[in-house]
């Protein structure tokens, strides 16, 4: 069904992790992005405790227009390569998991250059999520941004973005909205803390929120942004944000889901494609499954 909102199934997801991946100078796109979808996927999904894990892939070389930015409002100009977010179903979960994840940390310097892990102990939240599949791993169907906000200190910034983006999320063009309100980041307490990787950030990502957005198509997109309802929310946009970045995804892959590893975070997200495109039901079979799960 087109209109229906499956935005539900990411309440079971009480406290997470949205952390910016760049990556590591010298290595090159091909290897980085292989190497986080099917070696450094894998890994993290068989640690315990983690409910949820989705990579989403940012394009570098689409950068322009893909998000209005009003006058007074400074751009973004961090250079990154993708996001991930890592879910929990209690805060439990979560302590289990990072005690386990010193071996996911040795990782990162194989191929990331700067991670930087938002917390969100309350979680975020998903407004509107029209896409059926909940494992989606591939190429991204839709026109995705993840839109990038420090907010200003000196006003209700998160007010007004919950309440905006409660408000836009209803526009019958948008096929998905997710809004991440972390907890104002610490350059004292660098997260994650992976050795060789640089976890500082500047002053335009100190305070940030991140909007996941996604429609039909760049042309329906284009439409949004002219909407009434949209221009009175840009006409107020530097009364609550202090800068703004855009990042255009060109790739969803989903590890685990449900607290249970998907097909591509037991084997890894190319493995899982080709099993796809093949039409292998006998790789998802429960007999096969089990050789490749965690005991």
């Amino acid at each position: 069904m087109a209109n229906q909102d499956y935005s539900r199934r990411d309440s079971v997801v009480r406290h997470n992790i949205y952390a910016s991946v760049r990556r590591r100078d010298g290595v090159p796109s091909e290897m980085f992005e292989t190497y986080w979808r099917d070696v450094h996927s894998t890994l993290c999904s068989r640690l315990p405790g983690l409910g949820f894990y989705v990579q989403q892939h940012f394009d570098r070389s689409h950068s322009a227009n893909l998000w209005p930015i009003a006058d007074g409002v400074r751009p973004i100009l961090a250079v990154l390569d993708g996001s991930a977010e890592l879910g929990f179903e209690n805060a439990e979960n979560q302590a289990i998991f990072a005690k386990a994840g010193t071996i996911l940390y040795q990782d990162e310097a194989n191929f990331i250059g700067e991670a930087v892990a938002y917390a969100l102990p309350t979680g975020s939240t998903t407004y509107v999520d029209r896409e059926e599949d909940g494992c989606r791993n591939g190429p991204d169907r839709y026109h995705r941004v993840h839109v990038y906000m420090n907010k200003r200190t000196d006003v209700d910034a998160t007010g007004w973005l919950r309440e905006t983006s409660a408000e836009l999320a209803r526009t019958d063009v948008v096929q998905k909205w997710k809004l991440h309100l972390p907890d104002a980041y610490d350059n004292a307490h660098p997260a994650p803390p992976s050795p060789g990787v640089a976890h500082i950030v500047d002053d335009d990502r100190l305070n940030l929120a991140v909007i996941e957005a996604a429609f039909p198509s760049a042309r329906a997109a284009r439409e949004f942004f002219r909407s009434p309802a949209f221009q009175h929310v840009l006409s107020h946009q530097r009364e609550f944000v202090a800068a703004l970045g855009a990042y255009k995804v060109k790739g969803f892959y989903t590890f685990v889901r449900g607290g249970r590893p998907t097909t591509a975070g037991l084997r890894g997200s190319r493995a899982a494609e080709l099993i796809e495109s093949a039409g292998a039901v006998n790789q998802i079979e429960q007999s096969v499954v089990s050789m490749f799960a965690p005991r």
